[in-house]
């Protein structure tokens, strides 16, 4: 017997049937429309890319562990990019002469990382990116948080089932050295440590404080800044908050798009001051779903010029478990409107026919591939959701005439060839 390669797809990879593809579809038009709203403007970019930008720009989890690297004939080091943003800023950076910043850019790429499967975590995935480059404006964090906001209750979402946790690296950098007495040697794990504040036990938290050097007293303050949410900010210098744009939203009257909490961090390199997550508030998905946050200078490693920015990636793995979680998954679209049935095969030229003016009126139609009999294809055009059939007989097409049917109310109707396209969107309609 000859030996079959497997029909799965690679680990973490994920096939996308038309039905799946359809509710995809659905969801991410929706976003793109949102987006779009906005004055964002779409860009791509290639797949492959130096490995040296995310070694240098992505942290060391995604350029030491997650990374996917090639070696190509000419002996460059490559890799499938794992994330869009250090792309984006290559493209800014060969482009800056030609914008007018502030510029608003998103993408929809697909990225990915060796990671172990699970829930929420897969090898590949695709994300849609919004970045805002060329200004360090609080406006541009306000305009972020109210996208955020409008593009998940585009999708259905209310504002009870989900929230945007946000925090400012530099106020917990000082809260961390005024009021915890941390070192700034010992910063870069401590912030390792808040980062990991919610998913570990408080005993093996204590035992990485010890590790990191902090007594048992600056262990124990760093759970009360963690816990002081605003609170915190009254323990802060004055400077400190001056040059947050962070504290300016918190003073808006956009402050009610986010809650401000000193644990979010990010663990990507990049980010130097705002920085957030969304998170599910359902009991049965309580979990981030995506995040960003700004960088004063991510396009450093290409010019010279200074770029800050601010953006985001939502990924789709989570942000489908959200909507799934919330009921709010829209239904597979059915494979055609309309189909368009010839009685007898000798009809099938004439069929075509029709389903071309339809066609051409925006109504999604299909004619059969292979003759069957009236019964059957009726039967299949039911199957595939068409909610009209145009039949083709012979008497009828001599006369010029096609008979139009309602497969949901039953209605049918005798109809020239030229008012078969409006005779079937009325019954669409209906």
């Amino acid at each position: 017997m000859p030996e079959y390669l497997p029909t799965a797809p690679y680990r973490g990879t994920r096939d996308f049937l038309p039905p799946e593809m359809s509710v995809r579809t659905q969801v991410f038009g929706k976003l793109y429309e949102v987006i779009e709203r906005y004055g964002f403007l779409r860009y791509d970019g290639p797949i492959l890319e130096s490995a040296e930008i995310y070694e240098a720009k992505s942290g060391e989890e995604i350029a030491n562990q997650q990374l996917y690297t090639l070696t190509d004939r000419g002996g460059r080091r490559l890799a499938l990019r794992p994330e869009m943003t250090p792309s984006v800023a290559r493209m800014i950076a060969g482009n800056a002469g030609s914008l007018q910043f502030p510029v608003r850019w998103y993408s929809h790429p697909n990225c990915h990382r060796y990671e172990r499967p699970q829930r929420g975590r897969v090898r590949e995935h695709w994300q849609i990116n919004v970045d805002i480059f060329g200004s360090t404006s609080a406006s541009c964090e306000i305009e972020i948080f109210e996208l955020i906001h409008d593009m998940l209750g585009g999708l259905g979402a209310s504002e009870d089932m989900f929230v945007v946790r946000a925090n400012d690296r530099n106020l917990l950098s000082s809260a961390l050295t005024d009021v915890v007495g941390v070192t700034q040697e010992q910063l870069p794990e401590v912030f390792a440590l808040v980062d990991r504040w919610e998913k570990y036990e408080r005993e093996k938290l204590a035992a990485s404080a010890e590790e990191i050097g902090l007594s048992g007293n600056q262990f124990d303050k760093l759970g009360d800044v963690l816990a002081a949410g605003t609170a915190l900010l009254d323990e802060l210098p004055a400077h400190v908050k001056d040059g947050s744009n962070l504290v300016k939203v918190l003073g808006s009257s956009a402050a009610g798009l986010i809650r401000f909490d000193p644990m979010i961090v990010r663990g990507l390199a990049y980010y130097t001051s705002t920085v957030f997550e969304v998170f599910d508030t359902s009991p049965e998905n309580n979990r981030a779903l995506f995040g960003g946050g700004a960088y004063s200078d991510l396009a450093s490693l290409f010019t010279p010029q200074q770029i800050p920015g601010i953006g985001f990636g939502m990924g789709d793995v989570t942000l489908m478990d959200f909507l799934q979680t919330h009921g709010l998954l829209p239904q597979p679209r059915s494979e055609v409107d309309a189909v368009v049935i010839p009685v007898v095969e000798e009809l099938g030229d004439a069929a075509r026919q029709v389903a071309a003016t339809l066609r051409r009126a925006g109504i999604r139609t299909s004619v059969p591939l292979e003759y069957r009999k009236l019964g059957k294809e009726l039967g299949r055009a039911d199957k595939a959701g068409a909610r009209a059939v145009v039949i083709v007989g012979q008497e009828d097409w001599d006369a010029g005439n096609v008979t139009v049917r309602s497969l949901v109310t039953r209605e049918q109707r005798q109809v020239t060839v030229d008012a078969a396209p409006t005779t079937v969107t009325e019954l669409l309609t209906d």
